[in-house]
């Protein structure tokens, strides 16, 4: 699965930054996670529960950041695991551009799927990836700029 687009964040880039390395505004906007916790500056492990079509399940897994680039950009790779469900893994490149008083979160993500996820068909996987991070980016834009 590959899906990329552009989101507009109502904050500084140096603001977005910050916000993208924190783990408790990312706990609050990422759709189903139950804990994140930052082992280190460039590791994180969570647990999140998603349903895609019939199939409902709470994946576990590790988040490594690299080529970071402060206030640029980074690129994050992981891996999950959600038992019976399958598994997911793969990485995002992430780049923040300055726009006037907002900024510009640019993101391209490579990832791949198994188990019974992996036959639920790719329209319904890509549907409910875009859906989940528009969910996303929305309640990340309300946390970063307050409104």
């Amino acid at each position: 699965m590959d899906m990329s687009g552009e989101e507009r964040i109502a904050a500084k880039r140096e603001v977005v930054w910050a916000a993208l390395n924190n783990p408790e505004i990312l706990k609050a906007c990422i759709p189903g996670c139950q804990n994140l916790d930052m082992s280190s500056p460039t590791e994180m492990s969570a647990t999140v529960k998603i349903k895609i079509g019939p199939v409902s399940a709470t994946f576990s897994g590790e988040v490594t950041l690299s080529d970071l680039n402060p206030p640029a950009g980074y690129k994050i790779s992981g891996e999950g695991k959600g038992g019976i469900a399958g598994f997911a893994k793969g990485g995002a490149e992430v780049t923040l551009t300055e726009d006037g008083d907002g900024t510009i979160l640019a993101y391209t993500v490579d990832a791949q799927i198994g188990g019974k996820l992996a036959q639920l068909g790719s329209r319904l996987i890509d549907s409910s990836a875009k859906k989940l991070a528009a969910q996303f980016f929305a309640d990340f834009n309300k946390a970063v700029s307050g409104s």
